[in-house]
């Protein structure tokens, strides 16, 4: 069964002040339009998700919220998992395979290297390193989840051309 794997970066951040945790970097203005007009474009795109997942970070977590928002999912069922937060691969796979099977399309909200990284095995593709707000849409050929250490898919769409557009 095919199943649709969207994986977002977070939109831009604030840099730092001093002492402050990464964890509590907020959005800027311009991270907040980013993420509007990337939760319209996945709209656009794919009309609904049946999860939504995202790192509990601050500027995740309001990335996810903002995206819910533009895809009517409600903000009640995010799954903000801490194991998410700056996440490698492997990490990104585990929380990812122990999706339900139901669970036809899913997008994962994360922080790069990570999720730049995961899309690029996925798809099998060079993918430059993922913008702040940034969506690329991977096709999988699974039965379930827990496949996905097993397969590949196939890069189905992306908006980083429209994206940077806005970032230039």
């Amino acid at each position: 069964m095919q199943k649709t794997l969207l994986l977002c970066r977070h939109a831009e951040t604030l840099d730092p002040y001093p002492l402050q945790p990464d964890f509590e970097r907020a959005l800027t203005p311009h991270g907040h339009q980013q993420a509007l007009r990337t939760g319209q474009w996945i709209r656009d795109k794919f009309r609904k998700v049946d999860a939504l997942l995202a790192s509990p970070a601050q500027r995740a977590s309001t990335t996810a919220r903002i995206l819910a928002s533009r895809l009517y999912f409600d903000e009640n069922q995010i799954s903000y998992n801490p194991d998410l937060y700056n996440a490698r691969e492997t990490q990104l796979l585990r929380c990812l395979a122990e999706l339900p099977e139901q669970v036809n399309m899913v997008l994962l909200v994360a922080h790069n290297p990570g999720i730049t990284r995961l899309a690029r095995n996925l798809s099998e593709k060079y993918i430059s390193y993922l913008e702040p707000a940034t969506v690329v849409a991977v096709n999988l050929d699974l039965d379930s989840w827990q496949d996905l250490y097993t397969t590949t898919g196939t890069l189905a769409s992306d908006n980083i051309a429209e994206n940077s557009k806005y970032n230039a």
